[in-house]
């Protein structure tokens, strides 16, 4: 009956396809546009849902036949040459299925390190290489546009998708995204930035209301999107599930075409979430173009506003337009013949290059250590490595070289009855894993079950008589659909503690040393256990290639560089969010059916942080705050430990045209190469209240110096960004640019 009611509404049928019917060739867009039907508009701007065959007719899921695994796809209108455009997700790599029907060859994509860990590197050169290596996988799987970046800000050490984002800082989140959409545009092929915006936590994402005023988001939270689309026009953007203020993302006229289009210059097109808005008129008024993966109802929606007269056709007719200009730059379009090939093995190379350069050295005793010594390695996640998060950021990779291979891929060797004892142990843990993960399959956002951590003190005390070191490996993964927990995911478990205790007194009593390795999806607690390791080495989630871009670090090979894109407090309840964050008290999940019905489009703010999240903490997000109010921190933003040491020279600052121009020379003054980070800091003067005390304004990283060589970074400061300091063009009285190594120390 529905179809039936659909198809009466639309009532008319795609015109008959004649010798004059015109052919879409990228410089006739508006007379393909003025010679497709209401339903062939409303096909092309609801995308391919197998649900909507009476609307799209016979193209059902394109992306999923033409490139199985592909999150979506545009409706193909062969009448008017209009071919499908295929949609896959991909922070971390091209997510696809490595296996298909009646083919024996596999199609394994690359897994690259997390956003987290790119955004460490300050490096935006690498960045984009990581990008033009993913286009590269993107184009000759016959992919046309990736579903990334995400770029976020991370608003609470406790957002599930934290590690899919960059930072705290919308400066470093907008210059990685922007490095990493070039690189991957690059190879003609499309992003999809995303989550615009206000997308700061995954409780309830699809209803609640995020509630910010206009200079906290201008400042914070769209300042890194508005630096990615400036730098990069990405080819889409992405509108996220929550509201702001009341009015659905998707929905948003001023954020999408005010802000984003008349403000910014963005020349692309928007596309909602998967399934995120509630009103398909809605959100063709507010400029969303594509509504995926699209659905009877919001094609209802559309034709029965156009036929009432709430919405207009050229409300359509501009919709309609950007995905065309959208269609004629794709591969798919331009009939590229992909080869489905791409070379991963050179991709893994890169993959392990980005990984080395973001990983951060937060503690410094021992290390580096020679590849002659023999290694304790405890800890399940050394032998069991998580190179990524789940959900849409997940790839499926062929392989991932844990920290054992890696340690012995780089001449260590392991203490054999260690070694030993973990391969029983793993065997028996991966089996009840498996056990209890097998009644959850359907339910692709709950957490697959860990290997569960043990400790036994005869097996330390023999390793400590042993070995020449001991490393342990505290791993921690989350994803799409569900934040962590301060109990179950922030804070380490008491046998992870009992394990990091045990080890170091027994290490220590021998006159050795402990490094711990943090493979995690984001800001753990430190403070509790910082005392017992040595060394403290963080290397978040690194990609497939993680084992062996850790060993390297460990063995000197590489010098570290990586600095921390946001804060580590010494309390979780230190951060200015965690009164005004969603608590979770359980590894259950949170989202779906564990609240109320989403699907009405009815704004609730009966339940702080679940139907509403107040950003009442204002302008002072991460470090802003705890500069600002002198809080304590673990680790400041921004910083990071090297086996080497710099000294700078004093900073020159010169005015050019719509910024200034700043230039630090950079000097290694230790034994061994390695590459140093400067970050300068708008400073507020003295007495200053209603605003942060320093915030990042530029950033550069050196190359690899060898030991007495310099260089000279310049970095531009862009008058945008600091507008609220600016009088005549020129800084007020008692601001200055300041050059720190991070946001603490100068």
């Amino acid at each position: 009956m529905l179809a039936f009611i659909l198809a009466a509404a639309l009532a008319c049928s795609p015109a008959p396809e004649t010798n004059s019917t015109p052919q879409l060739s990228g410089n006739n867009i508006p007379e393909i546009v003025s010679a497709m039907t209401l339903e062939e508009k409303v096909r092309l701007i609801i995308g391919t849902s197998t649900t909507i065959e009476d609307v799209a007719g016979d193209v059902g899921n394109a992306g999923g036949r033409k490139v199985p695994g592909a999150a979506g796809a545009t409706a193909a209108i062969e009448r008017l040459g209009i071919p499908s455009v295929v949609l896959a997700d991909g922070p971390a790599g091209l997510r696809i299925s490595p296996r298909r029907k009646d083919s024996d060859k596999t199609y394994y994509c690359t897994g690259f390190p997390v956003g987290t860990l790119m955004a460490s590197c300050w490096n935006p050169e690498i960045v984009g290489q990581v990008g033009a290596a993913m286009g590269n996988e993107v184009l000759e799987y016959g992919v046309d546009v990736l579903l990334a970046p995400g770029i976020n800000i991370h608003r609470n050490p406790l957002c599930g998708r934290n590690f899919e984002y960059y930072s705290e800082d919308p400066l470093i989140a907008g210059e990685t995204a922007a490095a990493f959409i070039n690189g991957v545009q690059s190879q003609g092929v499309g992003t999809s930035v995303k989550h615009f915006a206000l997308n700061n936590q995954e409780l309830n994402r699809l209803a609640c209301n995020s509630v910010a005023s206009e200079d906290v988001m201008k400042e914070i939270y769209l300042r890194n999107f508005e630096i990615a689309v400036k730098k990069s026009q990405p080819w889409t953007l992405m509108t996220s599930y929550n509201y702001i203020n009341g009015v659905h993302a998707a929905e948003n006229t001023h954020l999408i075409t005010d802000v984003l289009r008349s403000q910014w210059g963005f020349e692309g097109a928007v596309m909602t979430d998967w399934g995120g808005g509630y009103h398909g008129d809605r959100i063709v008024a507010a400029g969303n173009d594509m509504i995926q993966p699209g659905s009877r109802r919001f094609a209802r929606d559309i034709v029965d506003a156009v036929r009432e007269g709430s919405l207009s056709m050229a409300e359509v007719d501009a919709c309609v337009e950007r995905i065309l200009r959208l269609v004629v730059k794709t591969p798919s379009f331009k009939a590229y013949k992909y080869s489905d090939a791409p070379d991963l093995e050179a991709h893994a190379k890169v993959s392990r290059e980005a990984a080395q350069e973001g990983i951060v050295l937060l503690k410094r005793g021992a290390l580096p250590v020679g590849i002659r010594s023999k290694v304790a390695l405890f800890g399940v996640a050394s032998y069991d490595f998580i190179a990524g998060g789940t959900g849409s950021g997940d790839v499926n990779k062929a392989y991932v070289v844990d920290l054992k291979q890696g340690l012995e891929n780089c001449g260590f060797t392991l203490d054999g009855k260690v070694d030993a004892y973990y391969k029983n142990y793993m065997e028996r843990e991966r089996k009840r894993c498996a056990m209890v993960d097998r009644p959850r399959d359907g339910n692709w956002y709950i957490d697959k079950e860990r290997p569960l951590e043990v400790v036994c003190e005869d097996l330390i005390a023999s390793a400590a008589g042993n070995a020449d070191i001991a490393i342990i490996t505290i791993g921690r993964i989350s994803g799409e659909s569900k934040d962590r927990s301060v109990q179950f995911n922030y804070m380490l478990s008491r046998e992870e503690l009992r394990l990091i205790r045990t080890v170091s007194e027994a290490f220590h009593k021998q006159g050795k040393k402990l490094t711990v390795l943090l493979d995690v999806c984001g800001v753990v607690d430190v403070t509790s256990w910082e005392k017992y390791a040595d060394d403290i080495v963080l290397c978040w989630l690194p990609g497939q290639e993680g084992g062996n871009a850790v060993a390297n670090v460990l063995s000197g090979k590489v010098n570290p560089s990586g600095r921390l894109p946001m804060t580590f407090p010494r309390n979780y309840a230190d951060d200015p969010t965690s009164d005004n964050f969603p608590e979770i008290f359980t590894d259950k999940p949170f989202n779906y059916s564990n609240y109320r019905n989403t699907r009405d489009g009815i704004v609730r703010n009966e339940i702080p942080c679940v139907d509403y999240t107040e950003y009442s903490e204002g302008l002072f997000v991460g470090y802003r705050y705890y500069t600002s109010k002198n809080v304590d921190v673990q680790y400041p933003f921004g910083y990071g430990l090297s086996y080497t040491t710099f000294s700078w020279g004093k900073m020159k600052l010169r005015k050019v045209e719509g910024g200034w121009e700043a230039s630090v020379s950079v000097r290694n003054t230790g034994d061994v190469p390695g590459k140093d980070v400067v970050e300068i800091y708008l400073q507020a003067p003295e007495g200053t209240v209603d605003r942060p005390v320093r915030e990042l304004k530029a950033f550069a990283k050196t190359g690899l110096l060898d030991s007495g060589k310099s260089e000279t970074l310049r970095m531009f400061i862009p008058e945008y960004l600091c507008e609220y300091a600016i009088s005549d063009g020129k800084l007020k009285s008692g601001w200055e640019f300041v050059p720190m190594k991070n946001a603490l120390e100068n």
